[in-house]
C-alpha cells in the first residue's frame, strides 16, 4: 500500500478544496443549517458538473469509472468544508450497494440517476435502538402478490426529507438475519418523513411506514440474504465517514495551530510555549493516526477485499481521536473557541455526530475481538 496520492488525486484534492473553498463558505453552512431542504439546489448542480455524483459509477452507466480510494481523498475536502446536503447519502449509501448488489436493470435506472444528478438517494437502516445488527431490524416487509408492504419506523436516516429514493432494511423471516433490501420510491403513498433537530444540524428523519407497496422487481439482491448488503454498506459508510472526520479534525488542527502562531501572551506567541506545542503535536498524531488507518480501510475496500477489521480499527480510534482534537482545540482558542461566531463549533459539532454514525467505538472494539478470535 503506497500513502502517497497519484498525480490524478493530487489533482482532485486541490480542485476539491479550491471549489469548497469558494462555494461553501462558512456562511452557507451556517444558512443551510435552518434550511428545511438542508441543501444548495445550485451547488448540487455544479458538483454533478464537477462529475462528483458519478465519481465511482461506471462509465457505462454515466459516471467516470474512479475508485472508492479516488473518492476518498474528495470526502476528506467534504469534511474540512463542512458541506450539507445529500451528497455522502446519495454516493455512500445509496450508490454502493446499488453497484455492489443491484441488476443490470436496476443499475442502468438508478445509478445513472445518481451519475447525473437527478436523483437523492439514501439508506434507511437504524430503529430505534441506535443499533447495526440484524436483530435490531423491525420493520417488517410481507409478501403480497407481485409486492412487498412494508410497516414500521426507521429513526436517524440521513436526507430522506429531500430524497427521492430510499433503500430500506426489512424483515422478511423469522430468523434474525432474514433480512431484505428494498428500493422505494419516497413519493409512495404510506410514507411519512420527519426532520429531526441534531446536534451538528444535519438532517437526519424519522421514517414511518405505513402499508407501503413496493413491487418485487424493487428487491435489492435477494429475499432474506439482504443483511450482506447492509453489513458491506455499512463498511463502506464507516470508512467514508472516518474520511469526512479527518477532514474535519485537520482544519481544527490547522485552525489551532495558526492561533497559536498568532495569539499573544506575556510577550510571545503562545505556540512558543511547550504546553502549547504538546497540545498540537498531540492533536497532530490524532490526525495521522486517523488518516492512516482510515486509508488502510479505504485501500482494502477500494480493492474489494475484506475489510471488516480495518473498518473497525479506523472508526473506533477516529471516534475517540476527533473527540481529543476538539478538546485540545477549544482549550487553546480559550473563550473565542466557544462562540458561536467562531468556526470551530461546526467542526466539534461533526465530531461529536460523526462518533455516534454508523458504530460507538465500543461496538468496533466487538468486531476488533471477533476478528483477531476472540
Amino acid at each position: 500500500m503506497n500513502f502517497n496520492y497519484t498525480e490524478e488525486q493530487d489533482m482532485l484534492k486541490t480542485m476539491a478544496r479550491d471549489f469548497l473553498t469558494d462555494k461553501c463558505p462558512k456562511a452557507l453552512v451556517k444558512e443551510l443549517e435552518k434550511d428545511e431542504k438542508g441543501y444548495s439546489p445550485e451547488l448540487w448542480k455544479e458538483m454533478v458538473e464537477l462529475g462528483w455524483m458519478g465519481l465511482i459509477i461506471p462509465e457505462a452507466y454515466g459516471g467516470t469509472g474512479m475508485t472508492f480510494l479516488d473518492l476518498a481523498v474528495v470526502l476528506e475536502e467534504v469534511g474540512r468544508a463542512c458541506l450539507p446536503g445529500p451528497y455522502f447519502s446519495t454516493v455512500i449509501l445509496g450508490g454502493i450497494p446499488i453497484l455492489k448488489y443491484g441488476t443490470e436493470e436496476q443499475k442502468q435506472e438508478y445509478l445513472t440517476k445518481i451519475a447525473s444528478g437527478k436523483a437523492i438517494f439514501t439508506f434507511a437502516i437504524t430503529e430505534e435502538s441506535g443499533d447495526y445488527d440484524a436483530a435490531s431490524i423491525s420493520v417488517t416487509a410481507k409478501a403480497n402478490g407481485g409486492s412487498y408492504t412494508l410497516n414500521g419506523t426507521k429513526l436517524f436516516t440521513p436526507d430522506a426529507n429531500v430524497a427521492d429514493y430510499m433503500l430500506c432494511a426489512a424483515r422478511t423471516g423469522s430468523k434474525a438475519e432474514d433480512i431484505t433490501v428494498f428500493i422505494i420510491d419516497s413519493k409512495t403513498l404510506g410514507i411519512t418523513v420527519t426532520p429531526l433537530q441534531t446536534m451538528a444540524g444535519d438532517k437526519l428523519c424519522e421514517v414511518i411506514f405505513n402499508n407501503v407497496s413496493v413491487p418485487k422487481e424493487n428487491i435489492l439482491g435477494e429475499v432474506n440474504k439482504g443483511w450482506e448488503i447492509v453489513t458491506r454498506t455499512v463498511e463502506y459508510a464507516a470508512a467514508a465517514k472516518c474520511c469526512t472526520m479527518i477532514g474535519a479534525m485537520q482544519q481544527s488542527l490547522d485552525m489551532t495551530v495558526d492561533y497559536a502562531k498568532e495569539r499573544n501572551q506575556y510577550g510571545k506567541a503562545i505556540g512558543s510555549f511547550q504546553v502549547i506545542q504538546h497540545y498540537c503535536a498531540n492533536m497532530s498524531i490524532d490526525v495521522d493516526g486517523t488518516r492512516f488507518s482510515t486509508y488502510k480501510a479505504v485501500w482494502k475496500l477500494s480493492g474489494d477485499m475484506p475489510a471488516a477489521k480495518e473498518v473497525a480499527i479506523a472508526k473506533a480510534w477516529a471516534n475517540e481521536a476527533f473527540e481529543r482534537v476538539s478538546t485540545l482545540a477549544h482549550q487553546i482558542h480559550g473563550a473565542i473557541g466557544c462562540t458561536i461566531d467562531h468556526d470551530l463549533h461546526y467542526y466539534t459539532r461533526t465530531g461529536k455526530s460523526a462518533a455516534l454514525t454508523y458504530g460507538s467505538g465500543d461496538y468496533y472494539r466487538e468486531i476488533v475481538a471477533s476478528e483477531i478470535g476472540l
